[in-house]
């Protein structure tokens, strides 16, 4: 990265703005259900409280819709992120009762060395999401730092007013932080200098959300293997009837397109070949394995890859050196459903010299259900934001920080 890293940074008796990324799944109780992203920040937040500096933290929380009423911001705080900060590193950790208000003002300005405060959900803010000129928003979260720092990988991929207007305002202060250099160490290593063979495994729902990075990888990987949801927009595309699966009609063209040109791509590109198929997504439904060419029929739908698609994807990952991940292979949920991304996350487990990539999200999800994550050479933070950077080469929030 062409950014001032976090180390370059002369802390003492400073304080130190950071965008941090805590959107962390909660229960229905309101406790964090997975507090990987708070843990995978940890280095930068401590290091900022060892140089003698003090910290106001800021992140965003889903997706609250504005103007929402107190009980429903309160599904929404941030407040159970500063509890288990808090408890992560053995010291108090302060919750500002607003983002821009007077109770955060009068909290940062207080801040001692050492010290440190999390700010309320920058999206109960509608200007977090939709920055206006002269910003009132903008200027206030700016004035309580004298550096900027983002460590929110999983965020900087949307063009908001903490990812990009912010850092505007620390011009020769903005930098990188650890997590951030990390995830784009790697997914740089991995996409322009990859060892290869280089093989992209894609999955998930929606073909909408990454037909971009699929046309990417086409150009840049050896294999790019394509299962899950959105593997019958392919399918269909190719004649082969779906039944009640998953299909974006307005993208069958695009697929088709696509594939009449993947003779002129770098990658191959490999489909599934069977398909597990059910009448009803439910654990009690009626499931049997079709072949692809055989068809699904009506009042059914595709949940999962089929054994033969299994030993078809693990036999071309077998012939690769790196491999990128992004997306279950079915609705792995949900037993039985789970068999071939299951099957997939065991097989990475035993290839100790095959590079794995680990693209957020679902795909974290999967193979932690699967209990392999600590065989994976590395687990992205950002599912989207690790999709947009390998299409674009860069997000908006690293790019203003270069």
């Amino acid at each position: 990265m062409k950014a001032l890293s976090l180390t370059d940074l002369p802390l003492q008796n400073k304080k130190v703005l950071m965008r941090v990324d805590f959107n962390v799944p909660l229960d229905k109780d309101g406790n964090i259900a997975d507090d990987t992203r708070i843990v995978a920040s940890l280095p930068s937040i401590q290091y900022v409280l060892d140089q003698g500096a003090s910290l106001v933290l800021m992140s965003h929380l889903g997706r609250p819709i504005l103007p929402a009423s107190s009980e429903k911001r309160s599904s929404f705080s941030l407040k159970p992120c500063a509890s288990r900060l808090s408890l992560l590193l053995g010291k108090e950790v302060m919750m500002a009762s607003d983002c821009v208000g007077e109770s955060a003002k009068k909290i940062v300005e207080g801040l001692k060395p050492g010290q440190i405060v999390l700010l309320e959900n920058l999206r109960f803010d509608p200007e977090e999401e939709k920055p206006s000129n002269h910003s009132k928003f903008v200027k206030t979260l700016s004035s309580f730092g004298n550096y900027y720092v983002n460590e929110a990988f999983g965020s900087s991929h949307r063009p908001h007013a903490s990812v990009v207007e912010v850092p505007k305002c620390f011009q020769g202060k903005a930098a990188a932080g650890f997590l951030l250099e990390k995830e784009v160490k790697f997914l740089d290593e991995a996409m322009t200098h990859p060892t290869r063979p280089f093989c992209a495994l894609i999955g998930g729902a929606k073909i909408s959300t990454k037909w971009g990075v699929i046309e990417a990888l086409l150009n840049k990987a050896d294999l790019l293997l394509i299962g899950g949801g959105m593997a019958y927009t392919f399918l269909k595309a190719q004649g082969f009837a779906i039944g009640d699966s998953l299909v974006e009609e307005a993208f069958i063209p695009k697929a088709k397109s696509l594939l009449a040109d993947c003779k002129n791509k770098r990658a191959r590109l490999i489909l599934p070949v069977d398909i597990v198929v059910c009448d009803k997504i439910a654990r009690n439904s009626a499931c049997k394995i079709i072949s692809v060419k055989e068809g699904i029929a009506e009042g059914f739908k595709g949940v999962d890859i089929g054994p033969s698609t299994i030993d078809l994807f693990a036999g071309a990952i077998k012939t690769a050196k790196t491999l990128f991940w992004n997306g279950p292979m079915g609705v792995f949920e949900i037993p039985p459903f789970e068999k071939g991304t299951f099957a997939i996350g065991h097989l990475l487990a035993t290839l100790p010299n095959l590079k794995t990539i680990i693209g957020g999200g679902d795909s974290v999800a999967a193979i932690e259900a699967c209990g392999v994550a600590d065989k994976m050479t590395y687990l992205s933070t950002g599912g989207g934001a690790s999709l947009e950077y390998i299409e674009h080469g860069t997000l908006p929030g690293i790019a203003i920080l270069e």
